[in-house]
């Protein structure tokens, strides 16, 4: 598991903030997405993405 939550510069599709989630809890990427996705369509996903994807550092 990775010490720290961090946009990773390979592997992403727009912003990495799925793959860092993903590698940072030891997750496959493709279920974070589709939590993503199912997220956005019956809550505030896209909200919750665009802030992480502010508040998470390259790596």
């Amino acid at each position: 598991m990775s010490a720290a939550l961090v946009r990773p510069r390979n592997g992403k599709m727009i912003a990495g903030v799925c793959a860092g989630l993903a590698a940072r809890f030891g997750v496959s990427t493709a279920l974070v997405r589709i939590g993503f996705v199912l997220f956005g369509l019956f809550g505030v996903g896209e909200l919750v993405y665009m802030a992480l994807w502010f508040v998470m550092p390259k790596e």
